[in-house]
C-alpha cells in the first residue's frame, strides 16, 4: 500500500463516525458518549505507548545510560505544544458551552470543529513520524508499524467524528452539513502527516524526539480532555470500560501488526 493510503486511512475513520448522523437520533446519550470518548482515550494510550515512545526507546539504546533522554524531552515538549494550542487556539468542546483559547467571534460549529483539529494535529504527525522512520531504513521501523497505527487512529477517529457531527444535528444543522463539518475537522491530521513525510530525510536524527513529542501531544489530549468528559455525571464507569477495550485493541493492532 502506498503513503498516500496510509495517511488517509485515519481520514477515513473520521468520513465514517461523521457518518453517523445521516441515520442516528439528534443527540447522543451520556451512556454512549462517554463510551465513545474512553474508547479513543484508551487507543490514544496504547498507541502513544507501544506505536511512540518504546519504538524512540529503542533508536536511542545507543545513548546507554541517558537512553531515556530523547523520549523524556519529546513527551515534555509535546505536551508543551499542545497546552499552547489549547491556550491560543479558539475552541468549544462537544457537551459544554465553555470557550476556551483566546476571545473570537467564531460561532459555536466552528469553536467544535476546532476542538476536534487539536486532536487529530498530534495524530497525523504520528502517523507520519512513523512513516518517515520507515523510509529514512536502518531505524528498525517498519512500513508495517505506520500501517498499524493509522488503522488504530482509524479507530478512534471513528467516535471522534461521530462526536462532532452528532451535536452539530442537536443544534438543528442539517444532516449533510452536519456530516461535512465532522468530516473536514479530519483533515488536518493527513494534512500533518504529509508534512513529517516531506521531511523524511531531515527528521531521521530527530526521529526518537519526534515520535515521543507525538506521544507527549496526544497523551495532553487524553489526560486534559478526553479522560475529564468521561467521568462527568453518570455511567462514567462506561467510560473507564470502553478506555480498556480501545487500549487493548490498539495493543494488539501494534504487536501483530507492527
Amino acid at each position: 500500500m502506498n503513503i498516500l493510503s496510509i495517511v488517509a486511512i485515519p481520514f477515513l475513520g473520521t468520513a465514517i463516525g461523521a457518518s453517523m448522523v445521516l441515520f442516528a437520533r439528534k443527540s447522543v446519550s451520556s451512556r454512549i458518549h462517554n463510551a465513545l470518548l474512553g474508547f479513543a482515550a484508551g487507543v490514544m494510550v496504547a498507541a502513544s505507548v507501544w506505536s511512540l515512545i518504546i519504538p524512540s526507546l529503542d533508536l536511542s539504546e545507543s545513548l546507554g545510560r541517558l537512553q531515556w533522554m530523547p523520549a523524556t524531552v519529546g513527551i515534555l515538549l509535546g505536551m508543551l505544544f499542545l497546552l499552547a494550542l489549547d491556550s491560543l487556539v479558539p475552541h468549544q468542546h462537544p457537551g459544554t458551552e465553555t470557550r476556551e483559547g483566546v476571545r473570537s467571534s467564531l460561532g459555536k460549529r466552528h469553536m467544535l470543529m476546532l476542538a476536534v483539529t487539536l486532536h487529530n494535529i498530534p495524530e497525523g504527525m504520528a502517523v507520519g513520524a512513523v512513516i518517515a522512520g520507515a523510509m529514512a531504513g536502518d531505524m528498525g521501523i517498519t512500513i508495517a508499524s505506520a500501517m498499524a497505527l493509522a488503522i488504530g487512529m482509524a479507530i478512534q477517529n471513528i467516535p471522534e467524528g461521530a462526536i462532532i457531527s452528532l451535536p452539530l444535528r442537536g443544534d438543528g444543522m442539517s444532516r449533510r452539513k452536519a456530516f461535512g463539518y465532522g468530516a473536514l475537522s479530519g483533515v488536518v491530521e493527513p494534512l500533518s502527516a504529509l508534512v513529517m513525510v516531506a521531511m523524511y530525510e531531515w527528521i531521521a536524527p530527530t526521529l526518537p524526539y519526534l515520535l515521543s513529542f507525538s506521544a507527549g501531544a496526544m497523551l495532553y489530549v487524553v489526560v486534559e480532555e478526553l479522560i475529564p468528559e468521561t467521568q462527568q455525571g453518570k455511567h462514567s464507569d462506561i467510560g473507564t470500560i470502553a478506555f480498556a477495550i480501545g487500549f487493548v485493541i490498539m495493543m494488539i493492532l501494534d504487536v501483530a501488526l507492527g
